[in-house]
């Protein structure tokens, strides 16, 4: 038998959106005004949430590291692509691929557990509200947390491994804007069943089983809700897990297209395209959607804004006293 041979490429080549000279402007802009409208969006809910104690409630702990993550998410994709862009450079190393890729898994990942747990908060406090402050302690709040870091480490490591026993061409064409994994997995030229295998198998385990404990929270907080007699306490039921309901159904409803759609059609751009709306989109507009829902989250916002533009003028008026 020949031993097989294994090229290692120097760099892969990301295609981005779309190659047309004159779009990549508007492409940059665009870009480059959601990373720092999802950056400053999700920081300033983590700020004051960090800052306002009425806010250090599961909940919102919840929803400060769903925030975090969202950061470090997008950060995993776009400053690459807007670098490419500006430097009119589509090369991404082998190593800086597979970095991109795990940490792409890894937060994508914490996406999904988070929402699974911030829909069990909701199960609690609705279903079982006279034992919601025993059930959900910091203790377990922090213990949750812990769990879904390391299942998410351990899957992304797993899938980022197994790439390592692919081999490529000298010359690998991505038609997407980062290395997402099936598209690198089907670019190898050695056999990828057991990478398939994997992708399949943390598909339903990581992203099914999330999804179901979040349908069966919510089944169980739909039947407490209808068992309320007066419509108002329907309507506070409701209204403490509107926000996460539109995050979830935003978040798996893109997610869910994109992935069902490239099961139907094979235009690979197309794929990539569609992919913004969960990658770039939705971690962008989570801070509006608690905002706008969440008088408590916009009590606290509006407090840190006033302390951070009035903080240059009080020292202005420091300067000027002394």
């Amino acid at each position: 038998m020949e031993p097989r041979n294994h090229t290692w490429v120097v760099e892969f080549f990301l295609l981005g959106l779309s190659e047309e000279p004159g779009l990549q402007p508007l492409i940059f802009l665009l870009f480059l005004s959601m990373y720092l409208v999802t950056v400053s969006g999700n920081l300033l809910i983590v700020l004051a949430i960090h800052t306002d104690p009425h806010l250090h409630v599961p909940m919102y702990f919840f929803l400060a590291n769903l925030s975090m993550v969202d950061i470090c998410f997008t950060s995993t994709t776009v400053p690459k692509m807007l670098v490419n862009i500006q430097t009119q450079s589509k090369a991404i190393s082998y190593a800086g691929c597979l970095t991109q890729m795990f940490f792409f898994l890894q937060f994508g990942g914490l996406d999904n557990f988070l929402l699974t747990m911030m829909a069990y908060d909701r199960f609690v406090a609705i279903c079982h509200p006279l034992h919601y402050t025993v059930i959900m302690n910091p203790q377990l709040c922090m213990q949750l947390v812990l769990v879904c870091w390391v299942i998410s480490v351990l899957a992304a490591l797993l899938n980022s491994l197994l790439v390592l026993r692919l081999s490529f061409s000298t010359h690998v064409e991505i038609p997407h804007f980062f290395c997402e994994l099936n598209q690198v997995v089907h670019r190898a030229c050695s056999d990828t069943f057991l990478n398939d295998l994997m992708i399949y198998i943390a598909a339903v385990l990581l992203g099914g089983g999330p999804l179901a404990g979040i349908l069966y929270s919510y089944s169980k907080i739909a039947s407490s809700i209808l068992a309320i007699s007066s419509a108002q306490g329907k309507y506070k039921a409701f209204s403490t897990c509107a926000s996460h309901l539109s995050v979830v159904s935003l978040f798996y409803g893109t997610a869910l297209g994109v992935y069902l759609s490239s099961a139907v059609t094979q235009n690979s751009r197309s794929i990539a395209t569609a992919s913004v709306m969960y990658t770039v989109v939705t971690p962008m507009l989570n801070p509006f959607i608690y905002s706008l829902r969440n008088n408590d989250i916009q009590k606290a916002v509006k407090t840190h804004l006033r302390e951070i533009f009035r903080w240059p003028f009080l020292s202005h008026s420091h300067k000027s006293d002394l």
